[in-house]
């Protein structure tokens, strides 16, 4: 059935841009599309007065309302409204409908948000019209078996979720253990020996690779931002390779990076520090990423990356420069003030660090594969190929998600 049968689709608006009246003092939610990256959405900065709303295009929509974002930066993320709110006209609505259960409806139109903005027409942002919305065939099963569906998805969500916060916690457990043990390094209110980190590494960055030396296979060549998403431990397919004999004759003239070794994208106000643990060939591009050959004689590798972290946590602003984007100079990383506190405390350090990183690797492991369950049974749920025969809706509300 195409939704335009079941729904019908329309959206809100904007009161005039300007008017003190329409926005001052007002107490309606007002919903954009920036505002749609939960799936049950209560908290609602914008707010528009009942003039504004009187005045626009703007409408009230009641709660369990699916909302979707037709077009700009976020185009196909969708929430369900737990409020009475207004939305702006990028927020395609779908009013609550007894034959459809919401939550069904927001799995569904998640599950197709690729598809959603394929369809889209337009420039550099494709807008998704209420037109294309309402000619979308939906295979509804019966109201039960769609609250069963939404059921089974909602769970698996909430593992994900949980299993993002346990990760979230870990790295939140290492920050708050660093402090207490050696304290705040741009402070350095334990008083530790201080010392330049030009003086106690080598700061600097890898020889220049041409385009035309990038090949199809080959050694694993990496960029700023795949090196920022490596820091955080999420897994990438390598899309830029150098030959073998390149890698090679890196590796005699000028080196390539070694374990405990650490590379940053040139932008890292939120210390985005890659350590390296393993041997694993790879090589990277010259000014977006910097390289700190480490001396673990002198310091810990370990140590030395989790106060960089906090050092640019508290002071980048201080120490990158430019107007557009702030990025850091080698000449500015040499001068940075390292504590460096007694090295058996660093490494009583060290070995947290080695556990929780072995917990967060398992745990990583984990929501992967949470990720690709959901996947799969969301599939298998949207073609009707999903046993639902013992999934219990019994103790849910009228929505499918224990909610009156």
């Amino acid at each position: 059935m195409k939704l335009g049968k079941y729904f019908e689709i329309t959206s809100g608006g904007t009161p005039r841009k300007g008017g003190g009246d329409y926005y001052e003092g007002g107490n309606i939610p007002w919903v954009r599309t920036g505002d749609l990256k939960v799936k049950n959405l209560r908290i609602i900065p914008g707010r528009i007065t009942q003039l504004g709303l009187d005045k626009s295009s703007a409408k009230l929509f009641p709660c369990n309302t699916v909302l979707l974002a037709m077009y700009g930066a976020t185009i196909g993320n969708c929430s369900i409204l737990k409020i009475e709110a207004a939305t702006n006209q990028a927020c395609a609505a779908f009013l609550p409908n007894s034959n459809v259960n919401h939550d069904f409806l927001y799995f569904y139109l998640k599950s197709i948000k690729n598809e959603l903005i394929g369809m889209g027409v337009g420039g550099g942002q494709p807008n998704i019209s209420g037109k294309i919305l309402k000619n979308i065939e939906v295979n509804f099963p019966s109201l039960d078996n769609q609250k069963r569906i939404a059921k089974v998805l909602s769970d698996c969500e909430t593992l994900i979720q949980k299993r993002k916060e346990s990760i979230e916690l870990l790295d939140e457990f290492l920050k708050s253990t660093f402090l207490e043990m050696f304290g705040d390094p741009v402070r350095n209110d334990k008083g530790w020996e201080i010392v330049p980190l030009g003086i106690i590494s080598e700061v600097g960055s890898g020889k220049r690779v041409f385009v035309n030396e990038l090949v199809d296979n080959g050694i694993p060549f990496f960029r700023g931002t795949e090196i920022g998403k490596l820091s955080e431990g999420t897994k990438i397919e390598p899309k830029l390779f150098i030959k073998e004999t390149h890698y090679q004759k890196l590796k005699e003239h000028t080196g390539v990076p070694k374990i405990g070794d650490l590379l940053m994208p040139s932008i890292c106000p939120d210390g985005r520090i890659l350590r390296v643990t393993d041997s694993k060939p790879f090589y990277f591009k010259d000014g977006r990423v910097l390289w700190i050959k480490v001396d673990e004689s002198i310091i810990s590798s370990v140590y030395l990356r989790e106060a960089l972290k906090e050092i640019f946590r508290k002071n980048y602003k201080n120490i990158a420069s430019g107007t557009t984007f702030a990025e850091l100079k080698i000449l500015a990383l040499k001068k940075i003030i390292i504590p460096t506190p007694p090295k058996n405390l660093q490494h009583n350090f060290d070995v947290i660090v080695e556990h929780v990183e072995k917990l967060k690797i398992s745990f990583s492991d984990s929501l992967t594969e949470l990720e690709n369950l959901y996947g799969s049974l969301s599939q298998k749920a949207f073609k009707g190929k999903l046993d639902l025969s013992k999934v219990d809706v019994s103790g849910m509300g009228e929505g499918g998600d224990g909610e009156k």
